[in-house]
């Protein structure tokens, strides 16, 4: 009966993701404008967004979307600027690296996040790090809803959720429920097909896994006195949701999911990870302090 329960519950949550919303960003119209000093530069620009090594539809397609600023054609106006290093760049351009491009893709992410969706999608250089992006803010909201479940003046103050939080009965609902949306994101951001219908086996072994976490955490939380087994609770709540992650991530990439042996290394580097962010949103409080008693 209880895990009826958990997974009415579950269903009920999952009904809150809206993945046409996820594959509208993916698909957002991107114009990028591309400055150098030279054709020949330019062109190693253009290389990098669009590698020679994939298909010529695909780069066709991908050079409708770069465009060479200032020449006959161009658009007036771009959702991105990026200028060869060495050329004055103007306030919200972004320069370009030629020896360590992927420090331009960083730039790029930390100051439009919103166009981070549509470039993973048509660019391959920028996929791997959105969606380790991606994966590290599931598994950060996941372990701080784990927490303020039990400890709820800790957590509004550093993290802000994209749901109300009293809709849901459980922290596993609404943990899977993310989990959910962590796949809709990273198959958007590998160019990969986004719904309930094209992700049902992700899905379900997403739903199947809440089970096993949620016996894990509860036994922890059990056997630790003074309410500090909600600390390891919490960290396998980040570890488990990081796992999963990077087993959606390597299977959107490559065709294939991490084996027995790689789940357990991610899954032991992912909990120390997230014990010392549950520490960072416990520190300075009474409760970290009783803790230790």
């Amino acid at each position: 009966m209880r895990a009826q329960h958990l997974a009415r519950q579950i269903r009920a949550a999952i009904r809150h993701l809206n993945p046409h919303q996820v594959r509208a960003a993916a698909e957002r119209p991107l114009s990028i404008g591309l400055a150098a000093v030279s054709a020949e530069n330019l062109a190693a620009m253009e290389d990098f967004f669009a590698p020679p090594s994939i298909s010529r539809q695909r780069r066709w397609e991908l050079m409708r979307v770069l465009h060479r600023m200032g020449e006959p054609g161009a658009p007036s106006r771009f959702d991105l600027e990026i200028y060869e290093e060495g050329l004055p760049c103007p306030a919200g351009g972004f320069v370009f690296y030629r020896q360590a491009p992927q420090r331009t893709v960083e730039d790029i992410l930390a100051a439009r996040e919103d166009l981070g969706l549509a470039l993973a999608r048509h660019f391959p250089s920028f996929r791997q790090p959105v969606a380790q992006r991606i994966i590290r803010t599931i598994a950060r909201e996941n372990a701080a809803f784990a927490l303020l479940t039990a400890v709820p003046d800790i957590v509004p103050s550093l993290m802000q959720f994209p749901w109300a939080l009293g809709e849901f009965a459980s922290d596993t609902a609404f943990i899977t429920m993310n989990q959910v949306r962590m796949a809709f994101l990273l198959a958007a951001a590998s160019d990969r097909e986004v719904g309930y219908r094209e992700q049902r086996m992700e899905i379900a072994s997403i739903v199947a896994g809440a089970f096993g976490w949620r016996a894990l955490a509860r036994e922890l939380a059990g056997k630790i006195p003074f309410g500090a087994g909600l600390i390891p609770k919490a960290a396998i709540a980040y570890a488990g949701t990081y796992t999963v992650g990077q087993g959606l991530e390597r299977f959107y990439r490559l065709g294939y999911r991490l084996t027995r042996e790689e789940r357990k290394a991610v899954y032991e580097q992912a909990l120390e990870h997230g014990r010392r962010f549950v520490d960072y949103l416990l520190e300075g409080t009474r409760f970290r302090e009783a803790s230790q008693l």
